[in-house]
């Protein structure tokens, strides 16, 4: 904060001996503005409404458990959202966007610049990222769900598959077959979590899990 000097005037002129000088603070710069309260409070509500969704999903989710676990009125989580619709995509377009931060940290890590470094990288920031944030997983899992029968959820869901195919492939360098397996894997991945297989001793767990990396 910067200090700046504000007459008060009681009536004379400013040479008056009765101007009174007060000192008013104020922001020194607008990089060290805060967020408002609006918009702390979206934050609040998406990162709660994350774990509702990812607990039951779309169907079984309703705004009002939301704005009770964020502390807030229902009422203001309408004034952010306009209904469960669009709180549900914004939870949904969130969950890509981690995904892909998460991606972009593995490639960062990557023991080299060849596509299968990069590849393998990338899967293993993704395998650390649903040990460590299991909503996202069950989000984008009941978005796939829900994405069949709800177009404007399909259409989200559809634009969050479509960048983060491409970013893969861009940063990677890989071909069809190998951006495709990287998605295949990814999908048996999620099979394996939601089965538990790996923690199943059974033929048909041990094939499944074979070569999943899980955390």
């Amino acid at each position: 904060m910067e200090a700046t000097l504000t007459c008060a005037d009681t009536g004379t002129d400013l040479t008056s001996d009765r101007c009174e000088w007060l000192i008013t603070l104020v922001p020194a710069a607008a990089s060290e503005r805060r967020l408002s309260t609006a918009e702390e409070r979206r934050e609040t509500v998406l990162r709660t409404a994350i774990g509702a969704f990812a607990a039951r999903g779309y169907y079984g989710t309703t705004t009002g458990e939301v704005a009770k676990s964020a502390g807030i009125s229902q009422a203001y989580v309408y004034r952010l959202f306009p209904d469960k619709e669009a709180l549900f995509l914004a939870v949904v377009e969130h969950s890509f966007a981690r995904v892909r931060e998460r991606f972009a940290d593995g490639v960062a890590e990557a023991k080299g610049s060849t596509p299968e470094d990069v590849l393998s990288a990338m899967g293993d920031a993704y395998a650390h990222l649903i040990s460590e944030e299991s909503t996202l997983l069950l989000v984008q899992m009941h978005a796939q769900c829900a994405a069949i029968s709800e177009p404007s959820v399909r259409e989200v869901f559809q634009r969050g598959v479509a960048r983060t195919v491409e970013y893969v492939r861009g940063v990677s360098g890989g071909s069809e077959e190998q951006v495709q397996q990287f998605f295949a894997t990814g999908m048996l991945c999620h099979l394996v979590v939601a089965t538990r297989a790996d923690d199943v001793d059974a033929p048909w767990a041990r094939t499944l899990s074979n070569g999943i990396r899980h955390y």
